[in-house]
């Protein structure tokens, strides 16, 4: 209803909760046609997915204070130069880092980053050769720009909380009883 008198500016609040993935795609497609329509829409959401489908620009509000604002390029440009992945929990991430020449972390259980490797594209080559080497399956791989996700929880990782801390600044592993 709110929709009707062609608004100006639209505040929606989490508009695709509870909705199927046919419903989303409309809700998506008239948030498109009303930003491209000169509307001003304001779209609040905890699924970082779904902003990151739509969104012209983001804002991230951490315990009711702004902790960045921008274009998702912009949000994301401080995250290049990463490669992440998943694969058996416990790899000998020293190994693989000595092969990469890069730092590796495991970030979560099977969730790891690779850093500081140099060009993503060859580092996500060389990683892709020593897992088939180790006869490790690869469950996901991300290079280069990251997912709003990742930018999130670097942007609000707080000492408080050591769970999230941990998961975004992991110390390494060492080589006993990892597998490789």
């Amino acid at each position: 209803m709110a929709l009707v008198g062609r608004p100006q500016v639209a505040f929606l609040d989490e508009p695709t909760a509870g909705v199927d993935v046919r419903g989303r795609q409309v809700i998506r497609q008239l948030v498109r046609e009303l930003a491209d329509g000169g509307c001003a829409v304001v779209l609040c959401t905890h699924e970082l997915d779904e902003a990151e489908k739509v969104a012209d620009r983001v804002v991230i509000v951490d315990r009711g204070k702004v902790v960045a604002t921008g274009t998702l390029d912009e949000l994301r440009s401080g995250t290049s130069g990463e490669v992440r992945f998943s694969a058996i929990p416990e790899l000998d991430v020293d190994a693989l880092g000595q092969h990469l020449g890069a730092d590796v972390t495991e970030v979560g259980p099977g969730e790891y980053v690779v850093a500081g490797g140099g060009h993503d594209a060859h580092l996500a080559a060389k990683l892709t050769g020593w897992l088939a080497n180790h006869d490790v399956a690869l469950g996901d791989l991300r290079a280069g720009r990251q997912r709003l996700e990742d930018v999130f929880l670097l942007l609000t990782a707080d000492e408080a909380e050591p769970d999230v801390r941990r998961a975004m600044a992991p110390k390494r592993r060492g080589r006993r009883g990892r597998r490789s």
